[in-house]
């Protein structure tokens, strides 16, 4: 018989991390504990946790629905999934913990050459919004780091100011020696938007994630065909959780690529869904991580690196934002995410 229980984690930042929605300062979470009547020292562990403000699910009946999964476990596991479907989070962390369990309770949830310690996952470093000065410190933090392909946050401090940081960074590295991507996590308004991209692209940007805020399909589509600069969908993929739903998505806006984060997406399940929709829609992806805990970064790690992404840096990071993490196997070296065996 599978025993079912959850417990609360909060992360605290090292330092507030600022975003279009503002500040946060700590991640609150659960771990979702998996295991067998006859067999209780083996657990499947998986994270259920939500980004305020962004993630589906962030509702006030989030503890509630944890409980009546455990309350409910006898029940298939299919049954389950799909009575979660307003659940990402949940789905994401229920589908890990009973791989892990599956697999015997030690966190190895893919096999790869990646976990197997012989070969890394090519990542970018993120540069979190904020002062000019701020943003500066961290992209030479970047270089410094070994980093080939870094993410900037856009859309917090004056345009032009922006403009000017990622001038000073094309007048030190050319496009052969750095990518740059940016995010405006929505930032932009419809009405702008083209015109910011026209005086970003002259830096030879690699793309632009979710320029405008989601549900505005068809000012997205008309910019996905006018950009100067690929467009990536982010946030708009949330909430999509048919086949059908996720098929006539990318067939309308006809984006360059999209950006799977499993924990807002509901798991792994529902981004092979998403990836054979890319594939038949001729759209690119990757992957990304969403603050996630160890655990869960742990288990989106491993599932990446059983993908076939050719070429194109992965958004994982190791978990160095908390002051009070869990413990990993994750180690970053020279740009490149490496598991520890």
């Amino acid at each position: 018989m599978l025993t079912a229980r959850f417990e609360e984690f909060n992360l605290r930042f090292k330092l507030p991390v600022r975003t279009s929605r503002g500040v946060i300062d700590h991640k609150r979470g659960y771990l979702l504990s998996l295991a067998f009547a006859d067999n209780p020292k083996v657990k499947g562990v998986g994270e259920c946790s939500v980004l305020t403000g962004l993630s589906y699910d962030d509702k006030a009946e989030y503890d509630m629905t944890l409980d009546w999964l455990c309350r409910n476990i006898q029940k298939p596991y299919p049954v389950l999934m799909e009575e979660l479907i307003e659940w990402p989070s949940i789905r994401f962390g229920f589908e890990t913990a009973m791989l892990d369990l599956m697999k015997g309770g030690r966190g190895l949830l893919f096999d790869s050459p990646f976990v197997r310690g012989e070969v890394p996952i090519f990542i970018n470093g993120l540069v979190w919004m904020g002062d000019y000065a701020f943003m500066l410190r961290q992209i030479d933090d970047k270089m410094k780091n070994g980093f080939k392909v870094i993410k900037i946050k856009v859309g917090a401090i004056d345009f032009e100011a922006e403009l000017d940081l990622i001038r000073h960074i094309r007048e030190q590295y050319d496009a052969s020696q750095l990518t740059i991507r940016l995010d405006a996590n929505g930032a932009f308004s419809c009405e702008e938007a083209l015109g910011k991209l026209e005086k970003l692209a002259q830096f030879d940007i690699h793309s632009m994630e979710q320029p405008i805020k989601a549900g505005n399909v068809a000012n997205l589509r008309d910019i996905c065909v006018h950009s100067p600069i690929p467009i990536a969908l982010d946030e708009e993929l949330i909430g999509h959780h048919r086949y059908q739903e996720r098929f006539n998505l990318l067939n309308t806006i006809k984006p360059a690529y999209i950006i799977l984060k499993p924990s807002l997406l509901g798991g792994f399940a529902c981004c092979n869904e998403w990836i054979e929709v890319c594939r038949i829609n001729g759209v690119g992806f990757w992957v990304t991580s969403a603050l996630e805990s160890n655990i869960g970064l742990n288990a989106i790690a491993q599932y990446t690196a059983t993908l076939q992404i050719d070429g194109l840096a992965q958004g994982l990071g190791t978990g160095l934002l908390f002051d009070n993490n869990f413990p990993s196997k994750l180690m970053m070296k020279s740009g490149e995410l490496w598991f520890r065996k």
